[in-house]
């Protein structure tokens, strides 16, 4: 059996569960390599602005190890804030036939990446695109930089179309991109048992009583994702109800138009076991996001899997993927209230339970089920 070693800097609940499955298809023999040892258990999140410890196990069923994080400023927001002497001794210790990095914007997952390259084959996971760059000097100056950094990987392993497109322009032939679409748990966001589909009916009913047609925003109150762009809308949308899910340094200014629209409610933060309850509050999830790094926005996915439809800005890396405009849902250009508003009025006179059923079989080609095949492929040669 081919040793795959995995380093990622913590455990994360959009990449744990597939690193189980890969473990228990045996197939491939995983280890995973936590290198910010800080956030075993519980991590900072910068934009919900709170430290968070989820719900669900994201350590069970896979071999893993964390690895000491000698940085005097631990963190995954800056390049020296992952540093682990230990690391390549501990990936060698493991004697590994293949490697996969999440990240290489950390000191020691680069270093890794140089060090194995040329010993045995080196992958590459992430998620970054091109939707945010501008023309000039400095785009130029970055793409000579990271076609530096891709030469140190033999695979990159492209969630979407935009991730793909990203690659490829960092000088990637085909022949090096394999696709591994970004993928959440469907099956657990696909069903509510019956405690929680009593819930639900007594949240619908005392949040919604006039059952009016509920836009859902779900995910960190920050400017990348643009909440207040919905929040404006929210007041010119008469006989809409807009639910808005989540925390972050926007809160009190989303508190305050709140507090003026009868359109417009808050609820607060709310971890991962309740999610798949959460959701099934809306007709449609609404993604406003204006970036930059919106790289895929995996809350779509979550709400596709629980039967909603969706409207992302074009600024969301997943939308070419996920978005069948009409069908799964809706597309509309970033910080444009206008182009936001016509596309509210759109969805507001559709069929969204048949959109929502759509949504929800369209999604299921992204699982982590493929995420694994694409892994095993590789290691298989194949």
């Amino acid at each position: 059996m081919k040793k795959l070693a995995i380093v990622i800097t913590h455990p994360i609940q959009y990449y744990a569960p597939w690193f189980a499955l890969l473990a228990a298809r045996g197939t491939v023999r995983p280890k995973v390599f936590h290198t910010w040892s800080q956030a075993r258990e519980r991590v900072l999140d910068a934009g919900f602005g709170k430290s968070l410890a989820w719900d669900i196990p994201l350590l069970d069923g896979y071999e893993h190890e964390f690895v000491e994080n000698r940085s005097p400023r631990p963190s995954d927001q800056h390049f020296r804030g992952i540093d682990n002497p230990d690391l390549i001794a501990r990936i060698e210790a493991f004697e590994p036939d293949f490697l996969l990095v999440f990240g290489w914007n950390f000191k020691s997952h680069l270093k890794a990446m140089r060090h194995f390259k040329g010993r045995i084959p080196v992958g590459f996971r992430g998620d970054s695109t091109l939707l945010d760059e501008r023309p000039g000097p400095r785009r130029w100056l970055r793409r000579l930089a990271l076609r530096w950094v891709y030469r140190h990987i033999d695979m990159a392993f492209a969630v979407g179309q935009s991730s793909r497109a990203y690659f490829a322009a960092h000088g990637l032939g085909p022949g090096r991109i394999r696709l591994a679409p970004h993928a959440i748990d469907n099956a657990r966001f696909g069903t509510l048992d019956g405690a929680a589909r009593a819930e639900l009916a007594g949240w619908r009913q005392s949040l919604n009583p006039d059952g009016r047609r509920v836009f859902l925003f779900v995910g960190k109150f920050e400017p990348k994702k643009d909440p207040l762009l919905l929040a404006r809308a929210a007041a010119l949308m008469p006989g809409c109800l807009f639910v808005m899910v989540g925390d972050g340094v926007l809160r009190p200014e989303l508190e305050a138009l709140a507090a003026a629209s009868e359109n417009l409610r808050l609820l607060p933060f709310q971890n991962q076991s309740r999610m798949p309850l959460v959701y099934r509050l809306g007709d449609c999830l609404c993604l406003p996001s204006a970036g930059p790094g919106e790289t895929w926005g995996l809350a779509a996915n979550e709400a596709m899997a629980c039967g909603l439809p969706v409207l992302l800005s074009d600024k969301v890396g997943g939308h070419p993927d996920l978005v069948a405009e009409g069908r799964t849902g809706r597309t509309f250009r970033a910080g444009s209230l206008e182009a936001l508003l016509e596309a509210l009025v759109a969805l507001r006179g559709a069929d969204l339970e048949r959109m929502g059923r759509q949504a929800r079989e369209h999604v299921q080609a992204f699982s982590f089920g493929a995420i694994c095949q694409a892994l095993e492929d590789w290691c298989q040669g194949r």
